[in-house]
């Protein structure tokens, strides 16, 4: 059974940085991908990274793109999220996330999800 088990979130003030942590297990294939989302209070949930394991490439949209960044620790197959630069915008639930064995790397569907961890950017 897949699990993510996220952590890391907090309160930290504009301009500074967090680090997420997803730490994931389960898998039976090999071929897959992690991505983190958010979603803030009366706002859709919102995909801000994404790295494929096969090829470790890695994909941003324009609104984190320079300030977050994905990676990998291969050793204890956990991904994270460096946070840089953090605004008060930034503010939302975390989740990371991994697509089923049908799915197509960053491009998804995602079927797995963790749990959650809030972040909160003060002004």
């Amino acid at each position: 059974e897949v699990q993510l088990v996220e952590s890391g979130g907090g309160l930290v003030q504009a301009g500074g940085s967090l680090r997420l942590s997803c730490a994931a297990s389960g898998f039976t294939f090999d071929d897959y991908a992690i991505g983190w989302f958010r979603q803030a209070p009366g706002k859709e949930r919102e995909g801000v990274a994404c790295i494929s394991v096969s090829d470790g490439n890695t994909y941003y949209p324009d609104s984190v793109k320079g300030r977050f960044t994905i990676s990998r620790d291969n050793a204890k197959n956990t991904f994270y999220l460096q946070m840089n630069s953090l605004k008060p915008e930034d503010t939302a639930v975390y989740y990371c996330a991994a697509p089923g064995p049908v799915g197509v790397g960053c491009l998804g569907p995602f079927d797995y999800w963790g749990q959650g961890t809030q972040v909160t950017v003060s002004s």
